[in-house]
């Protein structure tokens, strides 16, 4: 099963599962944000990141630009507040 069926599944298991109310709350916020433009502005799929460094769960200073030397690397960014 590819990514994208997975994802496609626990959507469909999580729409079939969630009270209506909460479907509908995040219809909103999905809306709202998709007014807001923010998408024109959100780092995209290939963008290249500056180098940046920051603290590990252990407390120690990580850098892009060390993690890179082990090979191809993912970012992933999430919004601070729903």
């Amino acid at each position: 099963m590819t990514l994208q069926e997975q994802m496609d599944a626990f959507k469909k298991s999580f729409v079939e599962q969630a009270p209506e109310q909460v479907l509908k709350t995040m219809e909103r916020a999905g809306e709202s944000l998709r007014n807001s433009g923010i998408a024109t502005r959100a780092v995209q799929v290939g963008d290249k990141a500056p180098d940046f460094s920051l603290l590990s769960t252990a407390k120690s200073e990580v850098s892009l630009e060390a993690l890179l030397a082990n090979g191809p690397l993912v970012l992933s960014f999430f919004r601070g507040k729903w």
